[in-house]
């Protein structure tokens, strides 16, 4: 009986815990590994990961660090094996729909969720026959990733022929969207970083119907299937971690 109760004791010696927690930073992969960011992806670790938090109470337990800190190891082994989310160059797609609200607040809630169906019908599959993953959905709009600039634009072209067969209360979609090509960082099932702040400024900038793409994704970019138009520079030195002459292009698809 003594032996446990000293063995739960150490168990919960705060200077137990920390000092586990000191070895996880030493340890390969993200030492933050197991809190809701992180834990929040599809892959195996993440799913043992947030099993295991709900096994624990939220009091520090040395244990409860030490098995973290194997889901750790286990999240970095697969990151380095290609079944991870390893930090890689992507194309990052953002997306929303003109005049949306102001169409919205006319029309009233149940003609915009019927809108909101039909444009998710049209781009999702877009993204997926394009190679690309739906990261996040906002609102009228959403966040893509694709392995390439052309992949990512080809989506867009798509998108926007299968959205002209939508028309809802005499509103019909049309997108303007933001193409960025870098290395953000990744936790859990999405992106952040630079590199998503660029894409998705790049989408805010852009006018009705327009394609805006960055100096990084028009390296990517067929000249022969896509055509490109220098646009004035933006307000991109605001942006911590961005040059402020960043080269911005309108992108359109070339007619054969």
């Amino acid at each position: 009986m003594r032996v446990a109760t000293a063995a739960r004791a150490a168990n919960r010696r705060q200077a137990a815990v920390d000092a586990v927690r000191r070895l996880r930073r030493a340890l390969p992969g993200d030492p933050g590994f197991g809190d809701p960011l992180s834990a929040a992806g599809t892959d195996g670790a993440a799913v043992v990961a947030r099993i295991a938090d709900r096994l624990f109470d939220e009091e520090p337990r040395v244990t409860h660090e030490a098995a973290l800190g194997a889901l750790q190891l286990w999240h970095a082994a697969m990151q380095r094996t290609g079944r991870g989310q390893a930090v890689t160059e992507v194309t990052l797609l953002f997306t929303d729909l003109v005049s949306f609200s102001d169409w919205a607040l006319q029309a009233g809630d149940e003609a915009a969720l019927l809108l909101l169906r039909e444009v998710a019908k049209a781009l999702e599959p877009a993204v997926l026959a394009h190679r690309g993953r739906v990261v996040k959905r906002m609102g009228d709009g959403l966040m893509a990733a694709f392995p390439s600039p052309q992949l990512a634009f080809d989506a867009v072209v798509d998108a926007r022929e299968r959205l002209e067969l939508i028309e809802v209360a005499g509103f019909r979609p049309l997108i303007r969207a933001g193409l960025h090509t870098g290395k953000p960082q990744v936790i859990g099932g999405d992106y952040l970083g630079v590199d998503v702040n660029v894409a998705a400024r790049l989408m805010q900038k852009a006018g009705p119907g327009e394609t805006l793409v960055s100096e990084t994704a028009r390296a990517g970019l067929d000249p022969e299937r896509v055509h490109l138009r220098r646009k004035k520079s933006f307000a991109f030195a605001k942006v911590k971690g961005v040059p402020g002459d960043l080269a911005v292009y309108a992108a359109t698809q070339r007619l054969s």
